[in-house]
């Protein structure tokens, strides 16, 4: 559990740099309720003795306020804390019997019961060359001035999935699109999704540290990509390429830190292969065809089951 949290730092560090305080905010809220919450359970409903040193519980605050946009109000924190740990670990027996990954669970009931303040992402005024939906909020805060601290938009998945959904096609929108942003982090996202570089950071570090394989995250991050670029050699006009479908939201997050959860994924090397597939196929389909722009959440939730 350290190795993730130390995994997971480039992160953060990244993401206090785009949103500030808001993202030590975030993150030690979901951190501090997960812990309490778990703490309660275990000595008050299930009168066992409290293992929150074991730090699941820290593990699972940090990942959730990362699925968080940094503007999301305390108390809907709590609320999901409430549920990834109640509901989503603690119901089934705790660490070692959930099957689903509790922090992706208070991710989805937080999405699926504030979908409004889950999805309006607030873009800093000090950051510069902003990605997608972002440069246009930069553009926006140009224009009103400079009293305004920040501008709420969505997220480049978002945005792109609006625009190509209203007759737009990607050469239209190829100029609000930054690569370089998106390896950086200087975009509009949830707080653990905006830095590409920094999640394969902790991903070398996990695999240094033997603390996971390569085979969930390669089969996660080939399957999108073998997917996408399918539907991008189709038709390149109306479909994203498979880097920009690996480079945004959830994708590198979810398959390096969140499906390669111990209890919630397979044990062979044929099971994560099918496992990671799995999820890639199923993101990529919920992006593409889907109500929502991202899919991760809901794909590994599915394989979870599965």
């Amino acid at each position: 559990m350290i190795d993730v949290l130390i995994a997971l730092f480039p992160a953060l560090v990244v993401s206090v740099i785009v949103y500030g305080g808001s993202a030590l905010l975030v993150t030690g809220v979901a951190v501090l309720s997960c812990v309490l919450f778990e703490y309660l359970i275990q000595r008050y409903l299930l009168n066992g003795r409290p293992t929150v040193g074991d730090c699941s519980a820290v593990v699972t605050g940090v990942l959730l306020g990362f699925n968080l946009p940094p503007s999301l109000p305390v108390w809907m924190i709590i609320l999901g804390a409430l549920v990834a740990i109640g509901v989503g670990k603690m119901t089934f027996g705790g660490l070692g019997c959930n099957p689903f990954n509790p922090a992706l669970v208070g991710r989805v009931f937080l999405l699926i019961s504030f979908p409004v303040q889950m999805t309006v992402f607030a873009t800093p005024e000090g950051v510069d060359s902003l990605s997608g939906a972002s440069a246009m909020a930069d553009e926006m805060l140009t224009e009103v001035g400079p009293a305004v601290d920040a501008i709420s938009g969505p997220t480049l998945l978002g945005y792109v999935k609006t625009a190509l959904s209203s007759g737009q096609t990607t050469a239209d929108i190829a100029h609000k699109i930054s690569y370089g942003d998106m390896l950086l982090g200087f975009k509009a996202g949830s707080l653990g999704e905006i830095a590409a570089l920094a999640l394969l950071l902790g991903f070398i570090y996990l695999l240094y540290r033997k603390v996971i394989t390569w085979h969930i995250p390669v089969s996660v991050i080939g399957s999108m990509a073998v997917f996408s670029g399918i539907l991008w050699g189709i038709d390149p006009l109306h479909y994203m390429n498979p880097l920009f479908q690996v480079l945004t939201g959830g994708a590198l997050l979810g398959a390096i830190f969140m499906a390669t959860d111990y209890v919630t994924s397979p044990m062979t090397p044929r099971g994560m292969a099918v496992y990671g597939i799995g999820i890639g196929v199923i993101t990529i389909l919920i992006r593409v065809w889907g109500a929502y722009p991202e899919g991760m959440s809901f794909a590994i939730l599915i394989m979870n089951a599965v």
